[in-house]
């Protein structure tokens, strides 16, 4: 497998522009994005509704219910420096199958859980939470073997619009399940733990290590590079722009304009379809510029994005709701930036016998900044849109300064 990906990658080399089966290729396979496919659709079907599970079917309190989840999330946090570990001893398509595997037993403890039981709900979210944060360093890590470069940044860009794709598609039919109660939600779940061991299934056929001395992976680092504390200190609130189109824009609308809830699902649908079409052109087309310019430049645009949602709540009760839906299309042009500039990034400052190591900390970085935002937004919300679109932009335009790089950087990026 470790010589048929350099062949794939020499072959690649020699072109500047990737077709659509190279991008397969530098995303670890036909099987793997098979995988991906499928572990993304069980994903959608279960993670945006387990808050409704455990209040439908297990008959938990609401309060209850968001506790057990924040706690499940932040223990497996703790988890990540382990799979770093794993990964850098060599591991790739093992560690990715172990992250969809452990989801398995989280939604077995669902289906086990008796009705009141909030430690077995706890526990599931626990072992939900570990294989969710699991997930992205050691598929960035497996990309990182086969792909190199700028080939790389558009391999991880691809598989990202293709979990969003079918995140958005296994949402999409989630909601079909709803309205059949609890006996429904308790068979979403049980799909949803289906789909996870088939993409578990899928991902452990690839075989795929790394040499553990360093050998695969390596390139040379950005320089001059932001250091990679300081970039990991800087994601923790760039990661809040995932967010806001579930957390802080749905809080503005509905309590603060008034707006009928529908603004809210419209912004969310626009959201997934532009990181879909978008993240691979905006990504390669920025391929020309270095990642650190990119992210910072991210940063910029975010940033103005704020101030335009601070503006659209000064509108006209009828103008308001709609100059955010507009807004927000700059809002994830943004996290595209971020997105597609962020973890290649990681992967170009990391010594390759720390690759895992430094993924799964800028992976604690994410869930970390994920994890805060929720109480920080809503927060500076209760204090008015100026404080937390002003308290945002002024976050984000510092951490874009602490990345972008200290001279001006020409040419196509490495």
């Amino acid at each position: 497998m470790r010589a048929a990906c350099k062949r794939t990658f020499d072959a690649m080399s020699t072109t500047t522009k990737l077709r659509p089966r190279d991008l397969v290729r530098a995303s670890g396979g036909p099987r793997y994005a098979a995988a991906l496919a499928v572990d993304a659709l069980g994903t959608g079907l279960l993670r945006p509704f387990l808050l409704l599970y455990g209040v439908t079917v297990l008959g938990l309190s609401a309060p209850a219910t968001g506790v057990a989840m924040t706690i499940g999330i932040v223990a497996a946090l703790a988890c990540t420096p382990a799979v770093g570990w794993w990964l850098d001893r060599g591991a790739r398509s093992t560690v990715v199958a172990a992250s969809m595997l452990v989801r398995v037993l989280g939604v077995a403890l669902l289906l086990a859980a008796p009705a009141g039981n909030v430690w077995m709900f706890t526990a599931a979210a626990l072992f939900l939470g570990i294989g969710n944060q699991a997930w992205p360093a050691a598929h960035a890590a497996l990309v990182a073997t086969v792909a190199h470069g700028r080939d790389r940044d558009a391999a991880l860009a691809t598989s990202r619009a293709l979990r969003n794709a079918g995140m958005g598609a296994g949402a999409l039919l989630a909601i079909a399940f709803l309205a059949g109660g609890a006996a429904a939600m308790q068979a979403l779940a049980a799909v949803t733990g289906l789909a996870y061991l088939a993409a578990a299934a899928l991902t452990w056929s690839v075989h795929l290590r790394a040499d553990p001395a360093g050998v695969q992976g390596g390139e040379p680092t950005e320089g001059p590079a932001p250091r990679m504390g300081t970039l990991l200190a800087a994601n923790v609130v760039y990661s809040f722009c995932l967010n806001v189109p579930e957390i802080a824009l749905p809080l503005i609308l509905v309590t603060h304009l008034d707006a009928s809830p529908v603004w809210s699902a419209v912004v969310f649908v626009a959201n997934t379809v532009l990181v879909v079409t978008l993240q691979i052109p905006v990504t390669v087309f920025m391929s020309r510029y270095s990642r650190e310019a990119v992210l910072a430049f991210g940063g910029i645009v975010l940033s103005a994005s704020y101030l335009g949602f601070l503006a659209a709540t000064v509108l006209g009760h009828g103008w308001a709701a709609p100059a955010v839906a507009l807004v927000s299309v700059a809002c994830t042009l943004g996290e595209i930036l971020y997105a597609g500039s962020s973890t290649a990034l990681v992967t170009a400052l990391a010594p390759p016998r720390a690759m895992g190591r430094a993924l799964a900390r800028f992976q604690l970085s994410t869930g970390l900044g994920l994890a805060v935002s929720p109480a920080v937004i809503t927060a500076l919300a209760a204090l008015g849109p100026a404080a937390l679109w002003g308290g945002l932009t002024a976050a984000t335009l510092v951490s874009a300064g602490a990345v972008a790089p200290k001279r001006r950087v020409s040419g196509r990026g490495r």
